[in-house]
């Protein structure tokens, strides 16, 4: 018999190692609680992931096996586990976060194991351990093959086992999507009839992402940062349809599979530079001066900046656990830029904060804004204002998310940094004022940058 350890590949479709496990013996299927590591996940995440430990109990269930769910340090209780059935194999999908890594390490120590690059389409050790930028590193990743989905275990694989122990449950303060597979699959089914033969044209469109959510983008982040859904099959599926699409259509969902790149980068980046989640990736002449103010923290915090789409970015993070991208991009500039706070406070925010926190995306993505990162470009600063007016300039997102504007018009919130103190009192007293100064902060953030980059 197999074990194979579930981490977070919380699914039975297109899980490669779980179908190798499988292939050639009876395989029982094993979930630990490792409250170590669980303590250091966001709130929210924990309970969505413990949602999905639940489902794939269930799907195990009816497929006339059971989940082994079982609590302690991973290697001690597989080790525990392994003689209680007289394995003779643990197989497990290879990790990339430094912590993970550590505890795949004492469970090969402990045990004879098999491990599989699961999480993304290409392992990291195929390609060159550097790139200049992301282009240079897209030409090397899409000339590498992408694997077919991995195949669903034959019923009879499955060991015919019973678990007793139940399944831990996570408090949250915001309504979860339902978790799991099949949940994740319909989500990506809707976004395939709805979306993707136009996403190129929607995915930055605010008004769009409020009026159709999954349809303007997938909103399948939190599914596969907990491997409720497995990569190679969204590639395949999204391949699948560029293949057959007409010609406008596939320029949209070749930068649905564009985008993917940017995760599998990301992923590349963790694999080569285990601090990625602590340390400036770049190497910068001199230190970046920033400032880290408490009370302008805070106020990002609060969605209380006095950008309207900054704010209306945090205000959706605090609602649902999860920001577009584009507002997400500029949250993140206007704290590393406007308010010159070191990118590893927003980072450890958004951890704490993300229904799809995945440590490479969100740690390389902090990095590439903060211009520590991956960035060709020497200082990047997000206009909150220019933006708003080119993807938002109706405030719809805006005014979905931060009521006291409702009533504004539309042009006067584009603007609202740049109009004087009474008239934001006439038009919305109880929205605050901005908290820097628009051109000030941007024109400050250009001499730290610039200085800490040895161009002053």
């Amino acid at each position: 018999m197999h074990l194979f350890w579930h981490r977070r590949d919380l699914r039975i479709p297109d899980n490669r190692g779980l179908a190798r496990a499988a292939s050639d013996d009876t395989v029982l299927p094993v979930f630990v609680v490792d409250e170590e590591l669980l303590d250091g996940v966001g709130e929210r995440q924990r309970a969505f992931w413990l949602a999905g430990v639940r489902e794939l109990r269930r799907r195990y269930r009816n497929r006339g096996s059971d989940l082994l769910v079982r609590a302690g340090s991973p290697a001690d209780t597989l080790a525990r586990v392994y003689d209680e059935f007289d394995a003779d194999r643990v197989y497990y999908n290879r990790h990339y976060r430094p912590e993970r890594r550590e505890r795949e390490r004492r469970v090969d120590d402990e045990l004879p194991t098999t491990a599989t690059t699961d999480h993304v389409l290409v392992a990291p050790d195929r390609l060159a351990e550097t790139y200049p930028n992301h282009g240079r590193f897209y030409d090397d990743w899409q000339d590498e093959p992408k694997p077919e989905p991995a195949a669903v275990p034959a019923r009879s694989s499955l060991a015919d086992v019973t678990g007793d122990q139940t399944v831990p449950t996570g408090a949250t303060d915001i309504d979860l999507p339902t978790a799991g597979y099949e949940a994740a699959r319909a989500r990506y089914d809707q976004f395939l009839r709805q979306g993707i033969e136009t996403y190129s044209q929607t995915r930055d469109d605010m008004t769009a992402a409020v009026e159709r959510p999954v349809g303007a983008v997938s909103r399948l982040s939190p599914y596969i940062a907990a491997g409720m859904i497995g990569i190679r099959e969204v590639w395949a599926d999204a391949t699948e349809r560029h293949d057959a699409a007409s010609k406008s259509a596939k320029t949209n969902i070749q930068k649905f599979r564009y985008e993917l790149s940017w995760r599998e980068q990301n992923y590349h980046l963790l694999w080569y530079n285990p601090d990625l989640l602590t340390a400036n990736y770049k190497q910068i002449p001199n230190d970046i001066a920033w400032e880290n103010d408490p009370e302008q923290f805070a106020a990002w915090t609060r969605g209380e900046t006095g950008y309207p789409l900054v704010d209306a970015g945090m205000r959706q993070l605090a609602a649902e656990g999860y920001v577009h991208n584009r507002p997400r991009q500029n949250v993140a500039s206007f704290l590393t830029r406007h308010l010159l706070t070191d990118w590893r406070k927003g980072a450890q925010y958004f951890e704490a904060e993300l229904l799809d926190h995945d440590p490479a995306n969100n740690y390389g993505n902090w990095q590439w804004i903060a211009g520590t990162g991956t960035d060709s470009v020497d200082v990047r600063i997000f206009d909150p204002v220019a933006q708003m007016a080119k993807y938002d300039d109706d405030a719809t997102y805006v005014k979905a998310y931060v009521p006291e504007l409702r009533e504004v018009p539309p042009a006067k919130i584009v603007e609202w940094p740049n109009l004087t103190d009474s008239e934001r009192d006439r038009l919305a007293a109880d929205y605050p004022h901005p908290i820097v100064d628009r051109n000030d902060a941007y024109e400050r953030a250009q001499r730290v940058f610039e200085a800490a980059l040895g161009k002053r």
